[in-house]
């Protein structure tokens, strides 16, 4: 270890000191900066900031009380450790995560700087921009930059359980890659990470988006919400005006997120665009926020003749034809539904729409939704009609396989309802003014209680 460790007696404790030692680590990095722009900078000067840790021992003779946590067996007498960054963020996450331990075993929760160096990238936002060019291209001899070896997905697949490590992991992302997702977040949503909600709607509707942006501004200005914030952080309260006009140039995934307050969780919405990359990238990185749920809305095409344009389609299997993710989840492991929110849309759709429950299974359609990489899937319909049959798949899209594999990945609670705008069988199509109700619901109808409940032993960057 690089300093003495400190036994902390609360979680609250435990968690002060990481936001305590990370301040301090990141100051150190920043003076460090200074001293090399303003050439300052001493030869023999080895100084660099470090990344906190946590670790939580816990007793062998307590190991047996964690089999009713889904998020993995604590066997043995074992020390579980993680790396740590932006502790401030998620001081909430921490504190239950930890007050769980806590009431659960005699567990010993210990806080020390790590041997992992805060990459220059990470400390400082934009740190080379007033730099000369000399400067600039020499700074990877002084400072240190991201470890992409290190910087993966090892503990959320599997890996690190054949590694042999001298602790086990207590988090399933370390910090390093918590701060790489941080800063892709900024750059493809163009909000800060502090202000995305629990509750993550994506879509890749424009029209999603309007109707998402109206619905918040009734909210915010009713008292139901206390802001609504959208790209380049701009930020509307009761009193109707915008901290700022609409971002010049949108990002690649523009987010907008319903603030509730007075400890209510609230609803991001994330326009992701088209297709299985986008989703994927998207929720590899919003998978370090930890979530509670994350829900696909929006189209999708009809596979059945019985469907109408307008009615409902929840699913409860997928077939992966988009590939993206089988290296790291073979197509062959079963992604199982989330009960508490496949009731929970239904329930939602229910309460919208007003249809009696009798006559609901009449207009939401349960079953497989197949998602392909191909937009153009039709044109060879005839190799893929047969696998389409077998698979009693309902409907297809180009994103919700790939959101629900990583969300099982990351163990991330996941959903998909949408409506079909194109019926594949009919050839029916939706004309462009066609309605929307269900962004309603899943903004206002779907309760956060019902709709996820992260599970006591699950435990994050």
């Amino acid at each position: 270890m690089t300093t003495q460790s400190t036994l902390c007696a609360t979680p609250a404790e435990a968690v002060a000191l990481l936001e305590k030692l990370y301040a301090e680590q990141i100051e150190i990095t920043a003076a460090r900066f200074r001293r090399y722009a303003t050439s300052k900078l001493a030869k023999d000067d080895r100084q660099q900031g470090l990344y906190p840790q946590i670790s939580v021992e816990i007793p062998a003779d307590q190991a047996t009380e964690t089999s009713h946590l889904a998020s993995g067996h604590l066997a043995d007498i074992n020390t579980y450790r993680t790396t740590v960054t932006e502790p401030k963020l998620y001081r909430e996450y921490l504190l239950d995560q930890l007050q769980r331990i806590d009431s659960t075993f005699t567990a010993k929760i210990w806080v020390e700087l790590s041997d992992t160096p805060i990459p220059l990238a990470f400390a400082l936002e934009d740190a080379g921009a007033g730099l000369d060019r000399a400067k600039k291209e020499k700074l990877p001899n002084y400072f240190h930059t991201p470890n992409l070896v290190k910087t993966n997905d090892e503990i959320v697949d599997g890996g690190q359980i054949f590694q042999g490590e001298e602790a086990s992991a207590l988090a399933l992302f370390t910090a390093e890659r918590v701060d790489y997702s941080l800063h892709r977040i900024r750059h493809y949503c163009a909000t800060d990470p502090g202000h995305f909600q629990p509750f993550i709607l994506f879509t890749n509707y424009q029209r999603y988006v309007d109707e998402f942006i109206e619905y918040g501004l009734a909210e915010v200005k009713a008292g139901k919400a206390r802001i609504l914030v959208e790209p380049g952080n701009r930020i509307t309260g009761k009193d109707g005006k915008p901290s700022a006009p609409p971002i010049a140039k949108p990002p690649q995934m523009p987010a907008y997120h319903l603030v509730r307050g007075d400890g209510r969780p609230g609803v991001t919405l994330v326009n992701i665009g088209v297709g299985p990359s986008n989703a994927k990238t998207i929720t590899d990185h919003l998978a370090v926020l930890r979530p509670h749920v994350w829900l696909m809305i929006g189209h999708c095409g009809a596979l059945r003749r019985t469907q109408r344009l307008g009615d409902y389609v929840l699913a409860h299997a997928y077939l992966r034809d988009d590939n993206v993710l089988d290296d790291v989840l073979p197509p062959s492991i079963p992604l199982p539904t989330i009960a508490e929110v496949q009731l929970a849309l239904t329930q939602a759709v229910q309460e919208e729409t007003g249809i009696d429950k009798s006559k609901l299974k009449q207009q939401l359609r349960t079953g497989t939704v197949v998602t392909t990489g191909d937009r153009n899937w039709e044109l060879r319909f005839e190799q893929i009609a047969r696998r389409l049959n077998q698979s009693r798949a309902i409907a297809i899209d180009m994103e919700s396989a790939t959101v629900a594999a990583n969300g099982y990945r990351y163990r991330v609670p996941t959903g998909r309802c949408s409506a079909p705008r194109t019926n594949r069988c009919t050839e029916k199509s939706s004309c462009p003014a066609w309605p929307m109700p269900f962004i309603r619901s899943g903004s206002a109808s779907i309760s956060p209680s019902a709709c996820a409940h992260r599970s006591a032993g699950e435990r994050g960057g």
